[in-house]
């Protein structure tokens, strides 16, 4: 799916770490169902995390992997109000683990995601909650600008390409350029990144630079399907794959872009 986020990462403090392994194991202890997909595998998630966030109400780990979950059902949501109820819960978890610890990362971060999957549930206040959704992020950044391979500004940097413009709401072409460029520097290993960039340079038309960012996102394949690997990628690959195939016919299949997985 378009935002992959069933595998997350994140350097939490010592003093969350045992709550961090003892996150982990609920989720590897559960034996692997051969048939899952994607969203049976995202709700067993949320099940194992719900389970231990009613269990260890005060565990911040658990609150906001919870709230990563939370954010994936929306994903697979087939109403607005099922997307509307899970939202709400990973808003609930990330604001409580905020009374408990302003500076966590990952709870503003993920409190800024399932904010904006709220908004997807709104014809009149949905442009409201933007700018929470703004504020949730760029605090994510501030604190730790690296968390979920540069999530905070690739987040930021899709919301302004995508959202309206002035007056009517916050998008902006430069501050969109500026978060996504930024997210690649950050991380350049992870393809979502370039993706994000190489899809906004086409969608501006803008195929003077459009074509050496595929060039760049060719490069780093190798290496990045040898890294992010196994069953908790398999989501991204399937969403990851497609697009690149997209912007390789947009290009003409460019001399030097070849497939990912070495797929035709």
């Amino acid at each position: 799916m378009r935002c992959s986020f069933i595998a997350k990462s994140v350097a939490p403090a010592m003093r969350l770490l045992p709550g961090l392994l003892m996150a982990w194991a609920v989720c590897a202890a559960a034996d692997p169902v051969p048939s899952s997909t994607p969203a049976s595998r995202a709700e067993q998630a949320y099940r194992q995390l719900r389970a231990l966030r009613e269990s260890e109400p005060t565990n911040l780990v658990a609150a906001w992997r919870f709230a990563s979950a939370c954010f994936d059902q929306c994903e697979f949501s087939r109403n607005d109000a099922d997307r509307a109820r899970f939202a709400n819960e990973g808003i609930a978890a990330c604001r409580q683990a905020l009374s408990l610890d302003t500076n966590l990362a990952a709870a503003h971060y993920y409190l800024g995601m399932n904010l904006a999957q709220l908004a997807r549930t709104k014809l009149i206040g949905a442009l409201g909650l933007l700018g929470e959704v703004v504020n949730e992020w760029e605090t994510a950044c501030k604190l730790d600008e690296n968390f979920d391979y540069a999530g905070p500004d690739r987040n930021l940097g899709l919301l302004y390409r995508d959202a309206p413009g002035w007056p009517l709401s916050l998008g902006s072409r430069a501050k969109a350029r500026q978060h996504l460029l930024r997210a690649v520097s950050l991380h350049p290993e992870y393809p979502e990144n370039h993706l994000n960039l190489i899809e906004s340079y086409l969608q501006w038309n803008d195929r003077t630079e459009s074509l050496p960012a595929a060039k760049v996102l060719e490069g780093i394949l190798p290496a990045a399907i040898k890294k992010f690997t196994g069953p908790a990628w398999e989501s991204s690959w399937d969403d990851w794959n497609p697009r690149w195939k997209t912007i390789q016919t947009k290009l003409n299949h460019a001399p030097g872009i070849v497939p990912p997985h070495g797929k035709e």
